[in-house]
């Protein structure tokens, strides 16, 4: 695969994630034949939504989106994933915490935004902080799911779990009930919609003890912005097999709907190297690890086909550790790569 390099510098900040534009207007008022969103990952979200958009004359261009979460602003950090569902935006936090731990309460939520209003003016966003509810509801899955998820390791465990409940305990937080001494540490990297409206979560952390990404589909995300949030639940976990290196450990870096029904997915390391990552600490087999792009459907009736997606290896992406998202657009691929202070997207 041939891939050609369009760099852009979008506020010396690194992105995550890649979705389409869908709305006409938005193109229509940059001047732009297609573009996409990504998400920066550093920084509350309301300063981290970003354009990267192709014009007419073919010329690709960067536009960090003004945005208004109101009482939220300044309360969130780490937005690692988007999809779309009925003409908005959503953005999911990492649910995790820095690469030495403890859980960040601020990185728990989900946010949206209509997509045509980026086309006018500042962006009113809707943030969601669901406090660890998300985290107990997931938890709560893998835990009662068929398959079996990598114990989190005792450093990880420390650092992660144990540090968190203290200081939530030491702090009087009402979340410390949503925690439990032996849960595993999330870290939400990819989001997609399915067509009966409910979330694929993508994690980069848990994996299996086969050491294969896992997938959790939520349902009820939409209800949380309700006037009366109902909290989503947690239907059924999944495994993607098949494309995993021999010996490695791999999590999900992206996923996004394929024209077929199907979807198809990035795959890669567990953390960063040298970045003094707990998690490589006790897990090293997940570090060195390229990113794969992949192809998977869910079952027609999950209750009898079980656990398992098989999963198709598209493409080996090697070298590339970093691959943060992906989309096919028009018979196109197109990768967006974690970079320090710029945003790489890659076109096929």
């Amino acid at each position: 695969m041939t891939l050609r390099l369009v760099e852009f510098v979008v506020g010396g900040n690194e992105a995550s994630d890649l979705l389409p534009v869908r709305s006409a207007a938005l193109l229509r008022a940059h001047g732009a034949r297609r573009g996409f969103w990504t998400v920066l990952d550093e920084g509350p979200v309301e300063r981290c939504l970003a354009l990267l958009l192709e014009r007419e004359d073919g010329v690709w261009m960067s536009h960090l989106v003004a945005a208004d979460a109101g009482a939220e602003n300044g309360r969130t950090e780490d937005g690692e994933a988007l999809a779309h569902h009925d003409g908005w935006v959503y953005v999911f936090g990492s649910h995790f915490g820095s690469k030495s731990g403890p859980l960040r309460p601020r990185r728990a939520f989900v946010a949206r935004f209509r997509e045509d209003d980026a086309a006018t003016g500042p962006v009113p966003l809707r943030v969601v902080r669901n406090r660890f509810r998300v985290h107990r509801a997931v938890n709560d899955a893998l835990a009662g799911a068929a398959l079996t998820p990598l114990p989190p390791g005792e450093r990880v465990r420390a650092r992660f779990i144990v540090e968190t409940l203290a200081r939530g305990t030491a702090r009087a937080k009402s979340w410390v009930s949503r925690l439990a001494p032996d849960d595993l540490p999330l870290n939400v990297e990819a989001a997609a919609f399915t067509p009966s409206g409910t979330v694929l979560l993508g994690l980069r952390f848990p994996v299996t003890t086969d050491g294969e990404p896992i997938l959790v589909e939520l349902a009820g995300v939409p209800a949380m912005f309700e006037g009366t949030p109902v909290w989503p639940r947690a239907l059924r976990a999944y495994a993607l097999t098949g494309v995993t290196p021999p010996g490695a450990l791999t999590g999900f870096r992206a996923i996004a709907p394929a024209d077929d029904g199907g979807y198809v997915a990035v795959i890669g390391s567990i953390d960063a190297l040298g970045k003094g990552s707990v998690l490589l600490d006790d897990h090293p087999k997940g570090g060195d690890v390229t990113s794969r792009h992949v192809r998977f459907r869910l079952p027609t009736d999950p209750a009898a086909q079980g656990h398992l997606l098989p999963g198709e290896l598209v493409a080996d992406l090697a070298p590339f550790h970093h691959v943060e998202g992906l989309a096919e657009l028009h018979g196109q691929c197109f990768y967006v790569t974690d970079e320090d202070h710029r945003v790489a997207l890659w076109v096929a």
